[in-house]
């Protein structure tokens, strides 16, 4: 199950993931956790000290090798040079599996041990100097992307991706790579205001949004969350001691987190199963193909010298029935 944490900057959505990511690790799933957010912070929060986040090896500069990885023997795409971040899969090219051991996790992915539990953490890497005024952020992104439109994952195995702030998701197609995508809201009009930018924006495509409301002190932050965002408000968050703790650098045991804040990381995990039902590949594979269009118009055909339309392989559809080729 692949979802996604979003939210305005300072809403807790990484505090959140992190959370998340704990919790489905204690229940023993297999998780694969990335940081997609350009302030990286979901190293720390699943407990690395700055000087290992820092050190985390950036999928973004190791994208040539993502590429050659997953281009396989697809007959259609004539070089790793030509695919772009929306490149698709199609019948040659290799898949990522949650549980598997490939190139790709051996060169970005890094093992972090959280109490007797371990997920593998990928991150795109962060803004440097030489990016600034010559790249912009989705470029940093790219890897991620290209990563979500070549993974079959099932029931029982879960990536999760801590987004970008804001409605920056929606430069790419990257919004539409989710079974579930958890909104975290505070209980503000500026808490609110991406939520409802989000809605609007993924309408047509048939994104699954939940809102967990963040920093509730009382009945009357629920209300208003309610009133702004109505049945989407699936759950809400409270203070919590273990979190402030975690945050100081010293999170205690995960079985210490408070009841009331377990009970929330359960409903999140039921309504990320429940999305498994809802699962439509081809709907899936149709978007990749969508926004792979769009992008190969814009920008992609001129930047790579070729025509990417002819990368999309018509009788192709993403699902967990396909076998990995080798």
């Amino acid at each position: 199950m692949k979802i996604a944490f979003v939210g305005k900057g300072g809403s807790g959505k990484t505090t959140l993931s992190s959370l998340f990511i704990r919790h489905l690790a204690a229940a023993g799933a297999p998780v694969v956790a990335v940081d997609a957010d350009i302030n990286q912070h979901l190293g720390a929060a699943l407990g690395l000290d700055e000087e290992k986040a820092r050190a985390l090896p950036a999928m973004g500069e190791r994208l040539p090798l993502i590429k050659e990885y997953l281009r396989g023997s697809n007959p259609r795409i004539a070089s790793a040079e030509t695919m772009i971040k929306t490149t698709p899969p199609g019948a040659g090219s290799r898949l990522l599996r949650v549980r598997e051991d490939n190139p790709v996790y051996d060169a970005c992915a890094h093992p972090v041990r959280l109490d007797e539990a371990d997920v593998r953490l990928m991150v795109t890497g962060p803004f440097t100097d030489a990016d600034l005024g010559v790249a912009c952020y989705h470029s940093k992104t790219g890897a991620v992307e290209l990563c979500l439109n070549h993974l079959v994952d099932s029931r029982d195995e879960y990536v999760v991706v801590d987004m970008t702030a804001g409605s920056d998701s929606f430069a790419s197609g990257m919004f539409t790579r989710f079974d579930i995508t958890f909104l975290v809201a505070e209980p503000t009009r500026k808490g609110v205001s991406v939520y409802r930018q989000y809605k609007e924006y993924a309408r047509d495509f048939g994104v699954v949004l939940k809102v967990v409301g963040n920093k509730v002190q009382g009945q009357d932050d629920i209300d208003f969350l309610q009133a702004e965002v109505g049945d989407d408000l699936l759950v809400t968050i409270g203070h919590s001691d273990w979190v402030r703790s975690m945050e100081k650098g010293h999170p205690p045991r995960f079985e210490l987190l408070e009841d009331a804040n377990r009970r929330s990381l359960r409903v999140l995990q039921m309504a990320t199963d429940a999305t498994y039902e809802l699962r439509d590949w081809e709907r899936y594979t149709r978007q990749m193909v969508h926004f792979h269009l769009k992008n190969a118009a814009s920008w992609g055909n001129e930047r790579t010298g070729s025509d990417l339309a002819a990368q999309i392989d018509p009788d192709f559809v993403l699902g967990e029935g396909l076998t990995a080729a080798v």
